[in-house]
């Protein structure tokens, strides 16, 4: 596997920074990929070996080894349950089922949404990363509903400025634990990766500018269930977002949620559906919305939290 060398001197603007927070910055790096790094002892301050909480200071050296990633690759795989509630010549919009990615990654060997693509003939945008083709938004594993996935190259370019722009429509709906107060809100906290966990965000001051919006649609005994609009598209968003408020996803032990109550009404993993898309056709112009329902999973939990109340 080939691998590159990279070195530089500390700025003063990272000083007092964690070094896999250095390496992350520097070099181009997820915060976990440079941890590893650290941990693989491919990271040295100043000629020596560190670790990734040490702190760095102005005018070290700091080098790093950087092995090539292994390229995941899209492997056709057909996805029962997948259903395609939008498809035109320009973009597809396909209902996701729970327990299946976005697309490939490496150390993911699951079914994903660009394989289901692959294997039912679907021929999709090429641009962006090789095996993230055609990917204008993503859904967590876990979480079901509604994606979109460009087909033309001119789809992949205006939807992508779409989302960036936040002017794409995203309505959600969750389950979470108690009753949100007010019942109607905004929240607005800046999120970031957690600081001892690879795979979880957090809110946090220095974490990137975040926006949801929330309004009850039904308050029981044990959960409510919320209505949810995106401004913005952090990664776990709207878990992390409804836990800093200690309401939690119903079925989220991630981020907080009660095992007891997550065994009553029977859930393997959060209450959360992308319900509806709204956005202008990238060629068009034409409003466009679409809108899928609860699968099973999610019905039946509702169910067993309506009949507790």
């Amino acid at each position: 596997m080939t691998q590159q060398t990279r070195s530089v001197l500390i700025p003063e603007g990272l000083a007092g920074e964690r070094v896999d927070v250095a390496v992350s910055r520097l070099f181009g790096l997820s915060r976990t990929r440079a941890g590893q790094l650290v941990a693989d002892g491919l990271v040295l301050l100043d000629g020596r070996a560190t670790s990734k909480s040490e702190r760095v200071e102005p005018d070290l050296m700091l080098e790093a080894t950087i092995p090539a990633m292994r390229v995941a690759e899209v492997v056709p795989m057909a996805v029962d349950g997948m259903r395609v509630v939008f498809e035109d010549d320009d973009l597809i919009v396909v209902d996701k089922p729970s327990g299946v990615a976005a697309h490939p990654s490496v150390g993911w060997t699951g079914p994903t949404v660009s394989g289901h693509l692959a294997q039912i003939g679907v021929r999709i945008s090429t641009s962006g990363a090789p095996e993230r083709q055609g990917i204008v938004q993503r859904l967590d594993v876990g979480t079901s509903g509604l994606m979109m996935v460009a087909k033309s190259e001119l789809a992949y370019t205006v939807l992508k400025q779409a989302f960036r722009d936040r002017v794409i429509d995203k309505t959600y709906h969750a389950l979470v634990q108690g009753h949100p107060d007010p019942h109607t809100g905004t929240i607005d906290a800046p999120i970031a990766r957690h600081p001892k966990h690879d795979y979880k965000f957090t809110v946090r001051s220095d974490g990137r500018h975040s926006i949801t919006h929330y309004e009850t649609l039904e308050a029981h005994r044990y959960a409510s269930l919320l209505s949810i609009k995106l401004e913005t598209g952090r990664t776990h968003q709207i878990r992390v977002h409804m836990s800093a408020l200690h309401h939690p996803c119903v079925g989220d032990p991630l981020y907080g949620s009660d095992p007891t109550l997550t065994a009553k009404v029977g859930l393997e993993r959060q209450w959360l559906q992308a319900l509806k898309l709204g956005f202008d056709h990238p060629r068009t112009g034409e409003r466009i919305e679409v809108e899928s329902g609860y699968p099973d999973d999610l019905q039946h939990a509702l169910d067993v939290i309506r009949e507790l109340s």
